[in-house]
């Protein structure tokens, strides 16, 4: 049992590995996570700091990528809104999952009433456009870049459970799930002991095309004044703020624009990546 699972591994991994596209975006988000991690290190300035006598210039040696409407070093805060829309993208992801994949595996594996109730919570969450729901549960909260993405956790978490309910029945009628029971195994121990990491594939490709949608909704929420507030920036509230200024520096959005555009691209191909290597080893014999 071991050798062939260590086989499949590997033949997953030489697939991900022979796949020029997926390399190149691993490769991306490898630097999007170092530039998060070291943007305070590696910002050439202060990214809070204002100008107001040299607003809206274009690139020279003090300002690479030139400065916005305060005066501001647009590169350094470009790199510290890496460091927050990937902060606040991590965020909604970490309450999606948390909310959405216990009850998915509860619901699973006991089915009858409790999937029945879960399931209709899950549908009617579901039935709501996500951004529409994000913005009614941010401003219930109040306007705040952690309260942002607690209500695009809450809107992501049913498709976790969704996917997590849905390779639970899968595996809840496997020899070795009856043989945990026969030997008088509770509910929660086999569940987590026994469920989740059979289930937990599934679950990691859901997570990285969850990371895009994340960073546009802190996009999007942050464009509309509910997410991250001033003077921090994040690539959404960059574009806010730079939209007023389309025809004077129309470089102030064209950078946060493709920042989130290639952020996302990375994360989508990844999860892609991993659902299609995933999808051809489970039609190998074993």
């Amino acid at each position: 049992m071991t050798a062939i699972t260590t086989g499949r591994r590997d033949t997953l991994g030489r697939r991900l590995a022979g796949r020029r596209d997926v390399a190149a975006a691993l490769g991306v988000l490898a630097v999007l996570t170092l530039v998060a991690l070291t943007a305070p290190l590696i910002a050439p300035h202060d990214p809070v700091d204002q100008d107001l006598l040299h607003r809206l210039e274009g690139p020279s040696a003090a300002h690479w990528l030139g400065t916005d409407e305060s005066g501001r070093d647009v590169l350094s805060r470009l790199l510290h809104g890496t460091r927050v829309s990937l902060g606040a993208s991590l965020l909604a992801v970490s309450v999606a999952t948390v909310c959405g994949v216990p009850l998915g595996l509860l619901a699973g594996y006991l089915g009858r009433g409790a999937d029945l109730v879960l399931s209709r919570i899950a549908d009617a969450l579901l039935s709501i456009p996500g951004l529409v729901l994000a913005i009614a549960i941010a401003t219930a909260l109040g306007p705040s870049l952690t309260n942002a993405m607690i209500a695009v956790g809450v809107v992501y978490a049913p498709g976790f459970y969704r996917v997590a309910r849905g390779a639970t029945m899968t595996v809840r009628g496997q020899t070795y799930i009856q043989a945990a029971i026969t030997t008088g195994c509770s509910t929660t121990r086999i569940l987590w002991r026994h469920v989740l990491p059979n289930v937990g594939t599934p679950l990691i490709v859901k997570a990285f095309l969850t990371f895009g949608y994340a960073i546009l909704a802190e996009a999007s929420l942050s464009f509309l004044g509910l997410g991250v507030q001033p003077p921090l920036a994040s690539w959404g509230s960059m574009l806010k703020r730079a939209v007023r200024y389309l025809e004077q520096a129309p470089m102030l959005v064209v950078l946060p624009g493709l920042v989130i555009l290639v952020a996302v691209l990375a994360f989508n191909t990844v999860g892609d990546g991993l659902r299609d290597a995933l999808a051809r080893r489970d039609r190998e014999p074993t």
